[in-house]
């Protein structure tokens, strides 16, 4: 088997040494290019490559959530081919790692090194199904370049706080989640429209849905972690199926205060609900629009501001070694 190690030297829970050692263990079980990433996208440029190359049998991408949200942007550049394209293994770096957590995979990087050997040895994998996000035909993001996305997307409120915690890691801060909860309480404060949202949406055969102030796609369950705790969102969301959508109407400090304790204690049996709450489960299109510019994230990482974005759930997009 011939793989291509794609490794993120940023990654904030693995040292050089660490790398070191997991690099050498891949390399006694395959034929393995390593290559370090160098900028913004490189990562992606190198999952176009081997999905153009003939003959590479696997991508493993060495580092956080972001990290593998642009390998797999790049294997899937010309689109879903998981007969054609080589498979994707994680070996998980970062400081959340959802995607490769969500796989059932430890969140330590040599154990994950481990389990995905003895995962190669066994042939164990799976198909899962990825969300793709677009500019929505006749608006002003339509020339907007789809993106690929491994387990959420954020189109209002939580992306703003993922923007705000970019910017403050881009000054020298650690990503904590301390941090995060910092700049979502700042971002909630100076939220002019938590009381009457600027988000629509629309989907085929459906009533609109309008004054959303926060809408989360999930692509898989759970949302997010909190050290070691599993934050549901949407608890219905699998690999296997559509995408879930939770949506808020209202973000109060009555209503912030009851959907963040619904998210810290969720389930995989329930989630947030109430009456300004919207839950949508198994949807294979539909599309955000908003009055204002709004920010948009997927898989964590901030993509600027949009007026209208049209979400895909795309079944059997990947083939993922597990």
């Amino acid at each position: 088997m011939r793989a291509l190690l794609v490794v993120n030297p940023a990654a904030t829970t693995t040292s050089a040494r660490t790398r070191d050692v997991l690099i050498h263990a891949l390399a006694s079980e395959m034929k393995l290019e390593a290559v370090t990433t160098e900028y913004r996208g490189h990562a992606w440029d190198l999952g176009r490559q081997a999905a153009e190359s003939e003959d590479i049998d696997l991508v493993v991408a060495l580092g956080g959530d972001g990290t593998v949200n642009e390998v797999v942007n790049g294997l899937l550049h010309d689109g879903p081919d998981p007969e054609g394209l080589p498979r994707l293994a994680v070996v998980p770096g970062g400081s959340t790692n959802v995607f490769a957590r969500a796989l059932g995979l430890p969140n330590d990087a040599v154990e994950a090194t481990g389990a995905l050997l003895d995962a190669l040895r066994e042939g164990r994998e799976r198909t899962v199904g990825l969300g793709l996000a677009s500019g929505t035909p006749g608006s002003e993001d339509e020339a907007v370049p789809a993106r690929w996305f491994t387990f959420c997307a954020g189109f209002g409120f939580d992306a703003g706080v993922i923007g705000r915690v970019e910017q403050q890691r881009e000054r020298g801060k650690r990503s904590t989640h301390a941090l995060y909860l910092r700049q979502a309480v700042r971002a909630f404060l100076g939220e002019p429209n938590r009381r009457h949202g600027m988000i629509t949406l629309e989907r085929s055969g459906e009533d609109p849905v309008t004054d959303l102030v926060l809408s989360i796609v999930c692509n898989t369950s759970p949302w997010t972690y909190l050290g070691n705790r599993p934050v549901y969102a949407s608890p219905k969301a699998s690999f296997d199926t559509g995408l879930d959508l939770l949506g808020l109407s209202r973000l109060s400090s009555a209503a912030l205060a009851r959907y963040a304790t619904q998210l810290l204690t969720s389930s995989p049996e329930r989630g947030p609900h109430g009456k300004h709450a919207v839950t949508l489960h198994d949807l294979t299109d539909f599309t955000l629009h908003s009055k204002v510019p709004l920010p948009l994230q997927m898989d964590g990482d901030h993509l600027g501001l949009r007026t209208s974005v049209t979400f895909t759930g795309v079944r059997r997009a990947l083939r993922v070694i597990v």
